[in-house]
């Protein structure tokens, strides 16, 4: 037998059996290796949990906006702890993907396998590269567009701004418009913006995109009908003027105080701290006394109802209810309290006393004064105030009947 001839066979043989030794030796270190990175990765992330335990118990034990709560502690912990959790998975995934890949990759028999792993992954991964970078100048465009749109906002606010201050005055514009208008503006704005930006947001042209923005549209419409209403309602009594806030105005049958104007709403709040709410809608179709109007500039004038019979000289009568006029708190003196004769009855005559006063916040307490001042002034004249409606005057002789 030659044995030369299987001299290189040999060798060969042995080389490739040295060179799979190898690669063994590589996989086992490179798994080794990422699992002791697994288990690095575990304990760090336990660190981590309890380090943020400490953190949220001690400086954040509630997530509140205003007055509202939103998360106690126990309910943050628990979301910490689930992003802690995808986290952890998530890296964990990394280091499976980068390590069977290469595993697989220093052996022949599974080298396509490697590849159409690391395909699976980095063909999308490529797509979604690629996809953003063609998408850069769509992006571009719609920060162009939103920058505008904040800084012309910002403007605006800035304008109108002083406007509601008064250091800016246009003549016919008055400052309580400056608010909702600025509103008004802002949202015009902000549609045509998204107006504007929609055909460049990716899968604008996609069907389930124009789904979505129809069945979005069509929700709007049936939902928003009576709300559109109530907005358009405010905005007119917007402009119209017929109260502020903090006025004292009448609607329906309820008297009370401006407390909130809204798009929507208007609520009052009445004496006895009730808070009543009406739909701008109903508003507007209502007729609605504003007490402050005209009682900040020439005083509102009071008014209460008193019958005497005719028995009563009315001089009298005039004297002790303008006495009492004066006699009661918060009343102007000037302009100076007077009586109206408003009916002549068949069995009694019907005054009415009128007085000012600019204190609008206190007119029940006005009243109540002035009703008790009244009572006061008959009883100390030695009148009562009961009008008879009839009286029966009998001859002499049958009096005593």
């Amino acid at each position: 037998m030659n044995y030369l001839r299987l001299l290189p066979e040999m060798i060969s043989g042995d080389i490739s059996q040295f060179n799979l030794t190898i690669r063994m030796i590589f996989a086992a270190a490179f798994i080794i290796a990422q699992c002791i990175l697994m288990w690095i990765t575990g304990i760090f992330f336990s660190w981590l949990k309890h380090k943020l335990t400490m953190v949220v118990n001690k400086f954040v034990p509630s997530l509140s906006i205003k007055k509202y709560r939103l998360l106690d502690t126990v309910q943050i912990l628990q979301g910490v702890y689930l992003l802690l959790r995808i986290l952890t998975w998530s890296v964990i995934a990394v280091q499976l993907f980068i390590t069977v890949p290469l595993v697989l990759s220093l052996f022949e028999p599974t080298q396509h396998l490697a590849h159409s792993l690391l395909g699976y992954v980095l063909s999308p991964l490529q797509k979604v590269f690629n996809n953003i970078i063609h998408y850069i100048p769509n992006l571009i465009t719609i920060i162009v567009f939103i920058l505008i749109a904040k800084y012309t906002v910002r403007t605006l606010k800035f304008l109108f701004k002083r406007i509601e201050t008064e250091r800016l005055v246009i003549p016919g514009f008055y400052p309580d418009w400056a608010h909702p208008t600025f509103n008004i503006l802002r949202i015009l704005i902000y549609i045509f913006t998204i107006a504007v930006v929609y055909p460049y947001l990716p899968g604008a042209d996609s069907r389930v995109f124009q789904g979505v923005s129809v069945f979005v549209g069509i929700v709007v419409s049936f939902g928003s009908g009576p709300a559109i209403g109530n907005l358009v309602a405010g905005l007119i009594l917007t402009y119209m003027r017929p109260f502020k806030l903090g006025d004292r105005i009448k609607i329906q049958d309820v008297t009370g105080f401006v407390v909130e104007k809204s798009p929507v709403i208007i609520r009052l709040k009445t004496h006895k701290n009730e808070y009543v709410t009406f739909p701008n809608s109903m508003v507007l179709t209502s007729s609605i006394i504003n007490y402050h109007s005209s009682g900040t500039e020439h005083g509102l004038v009071l008014y209460a109802d008193i019958t005497f019979g005719y028995y009563i000289p009315w001089q009298t009568v005039h004297e002790i209810l303008i006495a009492a006029a004066l006699k009661t708190n918060m009343v102007l003196h000037e302009p100076k309290p007077f009586v109206f004769q408003t009916a002549l009855e068949d069995f009694y005559a019907r005054y009415q006393i009128n007085a000012y006063t600019k204190e609008i916040d206190h007119v029940p307490a006005i009243y109540s004064e002035l009703f008790s001042n009244i009572q006061n002034g008959f009883r100390e004249a030695n009148l009562d105030m009961t009008a008879a409606h009839f009286r029966i005057n009998l001859p002499e002789d049958r009096r005593h009947i």
